[in-house]
């Protein structure tokens, strides 16, 4: 899991995302959908990202769907449910070595790319 990037392939946003990053040939590409991340894959970026919580996406559609905007969420449940469903997961992940960059927010996506930078 050193070099990888956790993206959806049918998002947009990603698509646009891995464009940008250079170097992109040296990290394993991993489509979430079709390869769904394990829960050991997902505990090791939460001992990266600090939480589960910072993992999870909030603007998933099935968010509002399944009524957890108008829940209590605890650490425990933010794993079960990037576990159970893979549009829960922040996207695009991208962990490098001991870093993690997790989303398509403009200053993540610049630091992602510039960490990719360091790869020649």
């Amino acid at each position: 899991m050193s070099r990888t990037i956790y993206h959806l392939g049918t998002c947009t946003t990603c698509q646009r995302i891995l464009k940008e990053i250079p170097n992109l040939k040296k990290f394993t590409l991993r489509e979430i959908k079709t390869e769904p991340i394990s829960a050991q894959e997902l505990d090791a970026m939460k001992k990266l990202a600090g939480s589960y919580e910072a993992l999870f996406s909030r603007v998933a559609l099935k968010y509002r769907a399944l009524g957890l905007n108008d829940m209590t969420l605890a650490e425990k449940d933010y794993r079960k449910y990037i576990l159970q469903e893979y549009t829960f997961l922040k996207r695009p992940v991208m962990v490098l070595d001991d870093r993690i960059f997790i989303g398509n927010g403009k200053n993540v996506v610049k630091a992602m790319v510039e960490a990719a930078k360091e790869f020649r």
